[in-house]
């Protein structure tokens, strides 16, 4: 009994991790120590994927690991990479800057309590919309990557046209792909284990650089893949009708 309860503890164990990264996120956010609040969050994702593999794979999901896990984004990758944003780049902006931060988050809550209502429904190995630990760490990646090519953040559009297309693929019905079906590990496991060398070895050989280019390259495949199809679904739209 005592082995069973300590298994059910075991994920959310993991998910008060990820809450642990994105509340030290804000602390060191309110200290302008950007680096540090920027690192946590990306940290999070480590947590934020361990706690649901490890309920999978002890088959310890609940509905209280569901609501628990969500709270918990909502801080990691909702409040605390959206008050970091704030402070790093948009207060130069005025109302425009604290604006973007509060869609960024609002957008983030929305993305998260529509996960949770579709989950049972939702197409499987795919997302409806920018997951949110997504959207955050392209936020981090973003302050990372700018800052190992010295460019400052402050009074940089750029940044504060990427918080609001952020927020807005978070609520978007736009397709994203999904990496929880382990279909493909299963069928072709040494093809899997090749491209996660490969990634590893692309990571090591400049962080801040890579991690902003493999997420910016996710966050664009949504919107570049619908894009294609629409350009399909009209041409074959146009056939039918000629």
């Amino acid at each position: 009994m005592d082995f069973k309860r300590t298994v059910y503890v075991l994920p959310n164990l993991f998910t008060t991790a990820n809450l642990f990264c994105g509340v030290y996120s804000l602390i060191a956010t309110l200290n302008q120590k950007f680096f540090h609040a920027a690192i946590a969050i990306l940290l999070a994702n480590v947590f934020d994927i361990a706690d649901g593999k490890v309920a999978r794979i002890t088959n310890t999901t609940s509905k209280f690991g569901v609501e628990y896990d969500s709270l918990c984004d909502l801080v990691s990758f909702g409040v605390a990479p959206g008050i970091f944003i704030y402070w790093w780049a948009l207060q130069p902006f005025g109302r425009f800057g604290w604006m973007a931060s509060f869609m960024f988050i609002a957008c983030g809550a929305l993305r998260l309590a529509r996960f949770n209502v579709m989950v049972e429904v939702a197409e499987k190995g795919r997302f409806i919309g920018l997951p949110i630990p997504a959207a955050a760490s392209t936020i981090a990646a973003m302050f990372l990557f700018l800052t190992d090519l010295k460019i400052t953040g402050e009074k940089n559009i750029i940044i504060l046209i990427s918080t609001y297309i952020l927020s807005f693929l978070m609520v978007s019905n736009i397709r994203y792909l999904s990496f929880k079906e382990l279909g493909f590990i299963k069928s072709k496991p040494l093809t899997f284990l090749f491209f996660i060398i490969l990634l590893f070895i692309l990571i090591a050989s400049k962080p801040e650089i890579m991690i902003f280019i493999l997420l910016f390259l996710y966050v664009v495949s949504g919107p570049i893949e619908y894009i294609f199809k629409l350009k399909i679904f009209r041409r074959s739209k146009n056939v039918r009708n000629s």
